[in-house]
């Protein structure tokens, strides 16, 4: 089991003045739309692994990759331009405190912002990730929630169509996104197939146990 912090969209300044209220954590995950100032703060304080998926407002980190310990993109060393000590899981699968992590960032395109994409280019963006995966991981971190399954009414946060498919194929024991914000409500989780669908705007501590079918991964 790995305990994780889990923060997306709404910045929760209580960390900011206490960080030790977090306590023992084992990872930290992000579901985007967050000040990269702030996750490199959490990452420098809990010294723990951190993995995030870029929200619609986040600036584009795509392209870029790891090669001998630089950073590259386009086949030329580039800073990484995301937060520091994070890996963007986008359209990837992380290793990370014992769990297989698949993420897939970004919104519905509403504007011409960077991160937001059609139905149709979201999925074969989710083809991309579970190809990648090749087999279930323990944990799906998105932006958006699935289509239906506890997204918006207005267009901005529709979810999409593909994460039911990715669902099915990948088996998470978990769906963590953001992007939709409670404004102060409870929400409650969402039951897909096996998955549990989590909105985690603002801060939460879940404890991850890997799913039942970690031991057919070889």
């Amino acid at each position: 089991m790995a305990r994780a912090l889990v923060v997306s969209d709404e910045v929760d300044h209580a960390l900011w003045s206490d960080i030790g209220r977090v306590g023992d954590v084992d990872l930290l995950l992000s579901a985007g739309d967050l000040p990269f100032d702030y996750l490199e703060f959490l990452v420098d304080a809990l010294e723990v692994p951190a993995v995030m998926v870029p929200g619609n407002h986040d600036r584009d980190l795509g392209g870029y990759s790891l090669s001998a310990g630089l950073t590259m993109r386009s086949g030329f060393p580039e800073r990484w331009p995301g937060p520091r000590g994070w890996f963007n899981a986008d359209t990837r699968v992380v290793e990370a405190a014992g769990l297989r992590i698949a993420g897939l960032g970004g919104s519905i395109r509403y504007n011409e912002g960077p991160n937001q994409w059609t139905q149709q280019q979201a999925a074969r963006r989710a083809r991309r990730l579970v190809r990648r995966a090749r087999g279930p991981v323990d944990v799906l971190l998105a932006h958006s929630p699935p289509r239906g399954v506890g997204d918006g009414d207005d267009d901005p946060h529709q979810g999409f169509d593909c994460l039911h498919d990715v669902v099915r194929r990948l088996r998470p024991r978990w769906l963590l996104h953001g992007h939709v914000h409670p404004y102060g409500e409870r929400c409650k989780d969402h039951i897909l197939g096996t998955t549990i669908v989590r909105n985690v705007v603002g801060s939460h501590i879940i404890d991850l146990v890997p799913a039942e079918h970690s031991a057919e991964i070889t």
